[in-house]
Parts: C-alpha cells; sequence; structure tokens
C-alpha cells in the first residue's frame, strides 16, 4: 500500500529517532525541568524573534484545547473556520477544557474566514441570551491545504482586538505554511497580532510532539496548572522535547516541509493534466482536494493507493497528503495509475 491519506500515517525522521536514543542515556529532571526542555524553550524564542512562553505537550488536540481555555470561559464563544480541525476533529475538546465555551464555526472559501464574516459574527452577539465572544482560531496551513498570508492574519487580528477577543493559531502544519511563501515565523504570528500558536511537528517527522507557544506574557500566567490538570504534564518532558530540539536542528523542520509541499506540488500539477480530474482549492502546501471520476477512485485503489473520501460531488472528492518522507516514485506511480484510468 502506498498511503496519501495523512501525514500521520508517515513515520518519525531519522534525527528524531536519533535524539531520542540519546537523550535516553543518563538520568534527567522530570516534568519539565530537564536541560533540553529549558534549550527548546530558549530555541523557540529565536525562531519566533521574542519573548515566549513554551510549553510542551503530546498532541496537537490538548495544544489547541488548553490554548483556547486561556482565552474562553465557559460562556464564552470562539469563532473558527466551519471546516476547522477544533470544531470537526477533536471530539469537544475545546469545550471540555474551557469548561463549556461554544464553538461558533463560519463560512469561507477555501478553509479561510475573513475579517468581515468575523465582525458581522462577532456583532450579532452581543445579548445576555448569548454566549459572549471571547477568542478567534485559525488554522494554519488551514484544513484545505490554502495559506493565509501576514496581511489575512492581521485583518482578523484588528476585528479581535477591536472587541477585546484573543487570537489563537492552530499550527499543526505550520512548518508546512511558512515554507509556502517568503515570511517569517514572526511575521505569521505575533507581527500579525497572533495570541498563542499551537505549534505542530507530529505531521512533519515528530514521533509525537508539539508546543503551545504564548506570546502573550499574562496568558502564560495559568497554563502551567490547566496542562497538569488536564494530564498533559508529561513526566519525562525530555523524550517530547528531545523530539522538538532536533525537529528544529539545522532547519530540519523547514526541510521537511518543503519536500512535503514540492511532493504536493508535483502531484497537483501531474493531476491537472489528466482528462475528468479537477482540483477543489489552491495547493498551497501539502494537502490537495480533488474531484476525479469514480472509475478513477476505483482504478487507484485496486492499485495499492490510499486516501481518503471526502464528500463532495458524488461522493467523488478525494484528499491526497503528502509527507516529508513522500517518494518521488510514488507520486509518479499515482499519477499513472490516474492516468490509465482517464483512458
Amino acid at each position: 500500500m502506498v498511503s496519501f491519506t495523512s501525514d500521520n500515517a508517515s513515520g518519525a525522521a531519522p534525527e528524531i529517532l536519533q535524539a531520542l536514543a540519546e537523550v535516553n542515556a543518563g538520568a534527567a529532571m522530570p516534568y519539565g525541568q530537564d536541560a533540553v526542555t529549558k534549550r527548546v524553550e530558549a530555541r523557540l524564542a529565536e525562531v519566533f524573534e521574542t519573548k515566549a512562553a513554551v510549553f510542551p505537550v503530546a498532541t496537537g488536540t490538548a495544544a489547541n484545547a488548553l490554548s483556547l481555555s486561556l482565552m474562553a470561559p465557559p460562556y464564552g464563544a470562539i469563532y473558527c473556520h466551519e471546516a476547522a480541525h477544533i470544531h470537526v476533529d477533536e471530539c469537544g475538546a475545546p469545550e471540555f477544557y474551557s469548561g463549556g465555551a461554544k464553538l461558533v464555526p463560519l463560512s469561507g472559501d477555501h478553509g479561510k474566514i475573513d475579517a468581515r464574516t468575523l465582525g458581522a459574527a462577532i456583532d450579532g452577539a452581543g445579548n445576555v441570551h448569548a454566549v459572549q465572544p471571547a477568542a478567534v482560531s485559525v488554522t494554519q496551513a488551514t484544513e484545505a491545504g490554502t495559506v493565509y498570508a501576514p496581511a489575512e492574519i492581521a485583518a482578523l487580528a484588528e476585528v479581535a482586538r477591536a472587541h477585546g477577543l484573543g487570537l489563537h493559531m492552530d499550527g499543526a502544519r505550520f512548518a508546512n505554511a511558512l515554507v509556502a511563501g517568503n515570511h517569517s515565523p514572526a511575521e505569521l504570528t505575533w507581527k500579525s497580532g497572533v495570541d498563542a500558536l499551537s505549534f505542530g511537528a507530529t505531521k512533519n517527522g515528530a514521533l509525537g510532539a508539539e508546543a503551545v507557544v504564548l506570546f502573550k506574557p499574562e496568558l502564560a500566567a495559568t497554563f502551567a496548572y490547566r496542562r497538569k490538570r488536564g494530564g498533559h504534564l508529561i513526566s519525562k518532558m525530555r523524550f517530547l522535547s528531545a523530539q522538538l530540539e532536533a525537529y528544529l536542528h539545522d532547519d530540519l523542520w523547514l526541510r521537511n516541509a518543503r519536500h512535503a509541499n514540492a511532493m504536493a506540488g508535483r502531484l497537483a500539477a501531474g493531476l491537472q493534466g489528466i482528462a475528468g480530474v479537477s482540483l477543489c482549492h489552491p495547493v498551497e502546501a501539502n494537502e490537495i482536494f480533488a474531484r476525479m471520476p469514480d472509475a478513477m477512485i476505483a482504478g487507484l485503489l485496486a492499485d495499492g493507493f490510499a486516501f481518503y473520501h471526502w464528500g463532495g460531488a458524488a461522493g467523488r472528492e478525494v484528499r491526497l497528503v503528502t509527507s516529508f518522507d513522500t517518494d518521488p516514485k510514488d507520486v509518479d506511480a499515482f499519477l499513472a495509475s490516474a492516468s490509465r484510468s482517464a483512458a
């Protein structure tokens, strides 16, 4: 089987496995008091060119839900895109960790919400009978595989600030978004108004490690307690932090993301040349959404390719995801199979 189901289907990068073997030697202080965790905190501050509070966690769901719990009270509203991971794929975790805050999904083309839609939603929620506006969450790269430009984030941040709301970014594929444009990590986050970032590594070569990066010092005051109470203070934290340290070392995270994006670009370019195939969204990171004839889908499955059906017209929309270790030969074989089915 050749899998284009998800970047979660890939294994871990060799550099990260090596780092885990090395950090396993000897003893270290538990619960994040080890030297590796301290180095990761300093390194992420360098990456983002600012002081930031950094908290490693094991999953993206924990990073998102705990971050949002800092911004939204139980009676709060968290605005997000209708396809956002926090709304569709996290089993109510943001609501649970916030004590009951409500996710308010907003529509928007290609996985993005815009400032006008956000402003209208907030303006319509001012009475005592409704959940009260508390936070905004954006996904970078989006669930449609597109990327918010700094100006788009800044426009959303301006609306959020005008209403006293915090801005959270789900950066499960932050590296893929970053290498898609000529911007710095700072420009894509705090310089554009982001208050809290869920910094992803698992989808891009880590075994299982993420980090919450808080750009507003006041948000950090209770995070350590929320992480502990929520069961996400890992006792042997060095094994999370070692992954993050290796991920950031020598720009491994950027090299991995560039390869994944390049493979998606190669796949998208080939698909556009095949009769009967159309792309549903611009391909800007490492996800492709395409409509295909039923016969083509059946032929690809028969040839051993795995991918997700994504609904759409008559169920003919599929999602294809490339990864840091996607083999160009597998991309070409997929295209060859699709071409045979189109003939």
